[in-house]
This record gives C-alpha cells, structure tokens and sequence, in this order.
C-alpha cells in the first residue's frame, strides 16, 4: 500500500509552524498549534498547573456568567502569549484585548492566533506599560483579566486605580501572596532578566489577602477569594502552602451566585 504523504503546501504550512515556535527564546505556556506544542518553560508540571488554574478560577468564573462569555469584552493585562485571552475567546467573548510589557509575548500571542485561524476582528495585542492604560483608546470592559501580574509590580493601588477607569464589572485576580493576616505590601527582590517577572523594577510588593481585599473595596469592589480545594497539588505547591490566591472582585455581579468556595476578609 503506498504511504499518503502530506501535499506540498501543508508540509510547508507544518514547516513553518514549527520554525516560529522555534524562533521563540521561552513559552511560558504550551499551546496546540494545529498539532505543534509548544514547549512550557517548566515542562509537564506546568501543563498540568495551568490545566488546574483553568478549573480553579476560569471555569467558575464563566459559569458565573451563565456558561459562556458572549457579550463581553475582556482585557487581559500582562498577557504573556494569550493562554487567558485564548481561553475567554473559546468561550465565547465578543473581544478580546491583551496588553504585555514585553515584545517577544506581544509577538507570541499574535502568531498563536493567527495560526489558530481567530477572527482578527475578535481580538487585539499591543505593546504597553499596564501603568499607562487609556480608556479613551481602550474603551470599557466588562472583565478584566489580572492573571500572575499583581506581584510583579511595585505600584499595586496606581495599577488597581487604572483598572478601574477602564472597568465595569468584574476583576479577577491571581497573584503569590503574603501569608500574614494582616494587611500589608511585602517588598521582593526578582531579577528582571526573567521574561517571567518585572521589566523595569527589580523590587516589587507581594500583598497579603487582606490587602487585596483594601485595595479592591477601594475602587468599589466587592471581593470574595477563592478557597483553593485540589484533589492534587502537583505544579500547585504555592497554593497548598498558602502563597498564591485567586480574588473575585465585581462592581455589579452578584458574587454569591459563584460556584466556588470562597472566603471573604
């Protein structure tokens, strides 16, 4: 029996692919590119971490809002190559706006979605500074996305007060904490070298729960945090040991309606 190749043009469109992933110096996320992975920075265990952050956080939070997304419009800061903004267009976000820091993600998140055939009406990337956001050229959102941002800043109350210029409803954030019950800004070292971590200030502020829950009430958030409820911690170990939170803040939807436990401070 005589083997089926591939046509010339798919084995091209494959080539290609490939060498793009390739030209990238680091993927935070894996992504499924028309049967190209791509390769997470901490391999499996990663994987499986943003699988489990996805059921944790995502999934209720579009279930709060009866099962899908249609209607919204999502602003995803500090998106890195889209994993967030990939997830709120598979269900069903009208547009999607991711905003990073960082070149090499800007480029990341263009070429994941171009490649996975999204409608270039439904989303938009650019390159910024998420202490510069303009509502007048951004317009509103009904979500905005704060996923793994919050420790890597050093101006917690200026980024919470922009976001609330450009937000009408609800906040969701996922941050590494302070353990401590009270309310305060632990300062952090980390290296900016790490596509990972800060751009321009290695020392950063880590808040603790309760002052996730200040700051939010600031702005006029209701707050409820996420009890994290894992039948395995592997890739989580952050989480287990009480240093990372997830915080649903909302100005109009009612939070108790959340499919979740949840704790308030």
């Amino acid at each position: 029996m005589q083997e089926h190749q591939q046509p010339p043009q798919s084995r091209t469109m494959t080539q290609d692919i490939q060498a793009r992933i390739d030209s990238f110096e680091q993927w935070h996320y894996q992504f499924d590119l028309k049967g190209h992975l791509t390769p997470a920075v901490r391999g499996e265990k990663s994987v499986l971490r943003h699988a489990r952050r996805k059921e944790h956080f995502f999934d209720p939070m579009v279930k709060l809002f009866g099962g899908s997304l249609r209607g919204k419009r999502v602003l995803d800061l500090g998106c890195n190559a889209g994993f967030w903004s990939l997830n709120a267009i598979e269900a069903g976000a009208d547009f999607v706006q991711g905003v990073d820091v960082r070149q090499m993600h800007i480029d990341q998140a263009r070429f994941v979605f171009e490649t996975l055939e999204v409608d270039p009406g439904r989303y938009d990337f650019s390159l910024g500074n998420v202490f510069d956001l303009d509502p007048e050229a951004l317009g509103q959102f009904d979500i905005v996305l704060c996923l793994g941002l919050l420790y890597h800043i050093n101006r917690p109350i200026e980024l919470l007060q922009n976001i609330a210029r450009l937000n009408t409803d609800l906040l969701l954030i996922d941050t590494a904490v302070d353990s401590a019950p009270q309310s305060f800004l632990r300062i952090v070292h980390e290296p900016t070298d790490d596509p990972r971590n800060a751009v321009d200030q290695e020392l950063v502020f880590w808040p603790t729960c309760k002052a996730v829950f200040d700051m939010t009430r600031l702005f006029g958030y209701q707050t409820v945090m996420l009890v994290p409820d894992f039948d395995d911690y592997t890739g989580l170990e952050d989480f287990r040991a009480g240093g990372r939170r997830v915080f649903f803040s909302a100005r109009q939807t009612d939070l108790g309606r959340l499919a979740a436990k949840t704790e308030v401070l």
